[in-house]
């Protein structure tokens, strides 16, 4: 099951992606390894570069996106990796 760490305001995403068969995780509570990271985009140092080199996973700013939209580019980025 594909593991997404997420920002708490993120709501109806994280139902979005839990109704899907993904695995959701708090963004501030991902010690785990994750397979993406969404972010609402209003602190874009949430994430170091130092922290995307180590994880690996693809980062999604979801700033003006809907649910449906940020969905979307979850799955389209996890079905889409060579590596999965």
């Amino acid at each position: 099951m594909p593991r997404v760490a997420i920002e708490g305001s993120l709501s109806q995403v994280r139902k979005m992606l839990r109704d899907n068969g993904y695995d959701v995780v708090e963004l501030g509570n991902w010690q785990q390894m994750v397979d993406a990271v969404v972010i609402t985009g209003q602190d874009q140092n949430v994430l170091s570069d130092q922290s995307k080199t180590k994880t690996g996973a693809p980062v999604i700013n979801a700033d003006g996106m809907t649910a449906q939209e940020i969905f979307h580019a979850v799955h389209t980025r996890l079905t889409m990796d060579p590596h999965r």
